[in-house]
């Protein structure tokens, strides 16, 4: 009940910057569409290839909310007054998780509405593909969290920004690691980006075959080392700025 509680809390936090929300929600459906309308002569450009990259480009303003959201707690009185209730930190990881939840739903259906009405035909691998993305977001809300709990309000926006970069050159929405060079596409198998994009774009197209072992594993040793690493950076840092 605690955490629900204060997953309200933080959902009524969210919703007082609608903007931001319908910026968050609109760019990513925008690139959608446009990179649509140029017709690039790309099997990486098609329809069944690229949604889930912007399915998971999306998550990066996931990201700089829940940033967001966690440095203004820091800097109010809130978290002095956290600091002497029962919570442990994971409640307070959960909470801020459930409270971002909604507006992961409503990206992931106008995602895909808007994929369908550009010519994806539906199939029931679609709503697979939502429902293992919403595991996907984790990741990304966790990281949000970490760069909420080191930096300031300011300062979270800034860092929240090399999130958005890295998934843009290294989850291969853009362009193929193939591509690139030795060095850069290294990187790319080293973060687990690219294979955020491959889980959910195998699921969605009925090909399994392209999601290898190393892709669930980077993942979930990424996402549960984040969410992990969260919990006990927002404990440490709420610790040290109530003292």
């Amino acid at each position: 009940m605690r955490t629900i509680n204060f997953a309200k809390r933080n959902f009524k936090e969210i919703i007082r910057d609608p903007l931001s929300i319908i910026f968050a929600i609109i760019l990513p459906l925008f690139l959608l569409f446009i990179f649509q309308q140029f017709n690039i002569p790309s099997e990486n450009y098609e329809l069944h290839n690229f949604t889930p990259g912007i399915v998971v480009f999306g998550f990066t303003f996931i990201t700089l909310f829940s940033a967001m959201l966690v440095s203004k707690d820091r800097t109010s009185s809130l978290l002095i007054r956290l600091g002497i209730s029962p919570m442990k930190s994971i409640e307070y990881i959960l909470g801020y998780m459930l409270a971002i939840l909604p507006i992961i739903v409503i990206q992931n259906i106008l995602f895909f509405i808007l994929a369908i009405v550009l010519g994806l035909e539906f199939s029931v691998h679609i709503i697979f593909a939502m429902l293992v993305s919403i595991v996907v977001a984790i990741l990304f809300i966790a990281l949000g969290i970490i760069i909420g709990s080191v930096a300031s309000e300011k300062g979270s926006s800034g860092i929240s920004s090399v999130i958005i970069q890295l998934v843009c050159f290294t989850s291969g929405m853009y362009f193929p690691k193939e591509a690139l060079g030795k060095g850069f596409r290294f990187i790319c198998e080293c973060l687990p980006f690219e294979s955020c994009v491959t889980i959910i774009r195998g699921i969605m197209n009925n090909n399994t075959d392209i999601i290898s072992g190393r892709n669930v594993v980077l993942f979930f040793v990424y996402t549960i080392a984040a969410v992990i690493c969260s919990a006990v950076v927002f404990k440490k840092k709420m610790i040290s700025d109530n003292k």
